[in-house]
């Protein structure tokens, strides 16, 4: 054979990576792989074996998958393109036209924002629970189209406590799956699965990663999939495959649920993660309880002097003994409380935003689950497309401030919070204030 043309060189000549054995997780960027025999390609298509394309499977992305699952005792991970890919994912992997889910009225507002504006346009309802701490409202809720239970562990933004095992048992008397948003929680702290979840959800953009660089979302699913109790209201996993092949119960058990949503949802609506931004979550694991416990530490003392402050109204934290939900939480929560809460300063709108302004260590920006800390003013962000009613009665009020709590120095998110209140309450009286809050 001649030799090559230049361009053609470019392109091609480059020899193959040797046998090794990196430390780290090795980075496959890469939108495809190829087939080093003929039958590989048929064996990948027919069977799933080994790589062929990104969107259906990376080497990069399957090891951070597995650390996922280990870390939140689950059968098997999907790692996604964001939050809200792993909330759409594992809900369209439950629901179809005609059925209906049931919810916490104390979710994340881009989840309810999917669930009132997006899936009700595929023909799946809703119905909200607004008392989460109550079996008996879940259950009243369900009806026979029921296919899914979705909550949060920690909730955003007044932190309310999720009873995770007195709700999934109302699930798993009709066969309905409960599907729980850990990311508030981490594996670190709270492990759904073990406490009778089915179905768990994580931004990974948040905690997992740790630094803000890039945007991820996970499902892990606790490999307990039923056929006998739930086959009936899920046909499409004891069903058989086009052309009579095996059904997904058949060929994955207990992992069905989240056997079709990496073949049939994740793969066909195509949220397929970086591999390079799945190595930074993965990266980010590796030291998410370091963070985690220095993150709960500091937000625990930064909510216990923000509960005597004159210029505080009120502390949502359920680290408090104040909080309606504190004693489920420190039986749920042994290692922390986590860092993400809501405070109201006693004022108006104008006086948090004086607050926010003063702020110089605190960093204003919507996200969480940072090294750095974080602020943000819920009713003018993103609480705004709620009614003024809707908002007051999830607990936001018009001085409420969502802090995300970091690893820095606590005396310093004290000094720097305390400097802050007293600019933004120099107009205020307190106690009046306090007690129009309280009103």
């Amino acid at each position: 054979m001649g030799r090559r043309g230049f361009t053609t060189r470019q392109v091609h000549e480059r020899g193959r990576a040797g046998a090794s054995s990196p430390r780290a997780t090795p980075i496959y960027l890469t939108a495809g792989f190829s087939f080093d025999e003929y039958g590989d390609a048929a064996s990948h298509f027919g069977a799933g074996e080994g790589y062929a394309y990104t969107r259906i499977g990376n080497p990069t992305i399957d090891a951070v998958e597995g650390a996922l699952a280990a870390l939140e005792g689950g059968s098997q991970a999907l790692l996604l393109a964001s939050g809200q890919a792993a909330t759409s994912v594992a809900l369209l992997s439950l629901a179809a036209a005609g059925d209906h889910i049931v919810v916490s009225n104390h979710i994340y507002e881009g989840s309810r924002g999917l669930i009132l504006d997006n899936l009700s346009r595929f023909g799946i309802e809703a119905d909200f629970v607004d008392d989460i701490g109550d079996p008996a409202a879940w259950e009243a809720a369900i009806r026979p189209e029921t296919k899914a239970l979705f909550a949060e562990s920690i909730s955003n933004a007044t932190n309310r406590i999720l009873d995770i095992a007195a709700v999934s048992a109302v699930g798993r008397r009709h066969g309905i799956p409960l599907v729980v948003d850990n990311t508030f929680a981490t594996p670190y702290l709270l492990r759904p699965i073990e406490h009778g979840a089915d179905v768990v959800v994580h931004s990974a953009s948040k905690f997992l990663s740790g630094q803000g660089t890039v945007i991820g979302g996970a499902i892990v699913d606790s490999g307990r999939f039923d056929a006998a109790r739930s086959g009936a209201k899920f046909p499409h996993l004891v069903a058989p495959g086009r052309g009579g092949t095996a059904s997904l119960v058949e060929r994955t058990g207990g992992d069905a649920r989240i056997a079709y949503a990496r073949e049939s949802v994740a793969p066909r609506l195509g949220p397929t993660p970086s591999p390079l931004n799945a190595f930074f979550i993965g990266q980010g694991i590796e030291t998410l309880s370091l963070r985690v416990d220095r993150q709960s530490a500091n937000a625990l003392a930064v909510a216990t002097w923000l509960a005597t402050h004159p210029a505080v109204a009120s502390v949502d934290y359920a680290g408090l003994p104040s909080h309606p939900d504190h004693a489920l939480a420190s039986e749920l929560l042994p290692d922390g409380y986590g860092s993400v809460f809501t405070f109201t300063v006693a004022g108006d709108a104008g006086d948090a935003r004086r607050v926010v302004e003063a702020l110089d260590v605190f960093t204003h920006m919507t996200h969480l689950g940072d090294v750095r800390s974080l602020v943000l003013h819920p009713a003018s962000t993103s609480h705004t497309h709620l009614t003024e009613a809707e908002r007051l009665a999830l607990g936001v009020f018009p001085g409420t401030l969502r802090l995300s709590i970091g690893i820095e120095d606590v005396d310093d998110l004290i000094d720097d919070l305390g400097r802050a209140l007293a600019a933004g309450a120099a107009s205020v009286a307190p106690a009046v204030a306090r007690a129009e809050v309280s009103a």
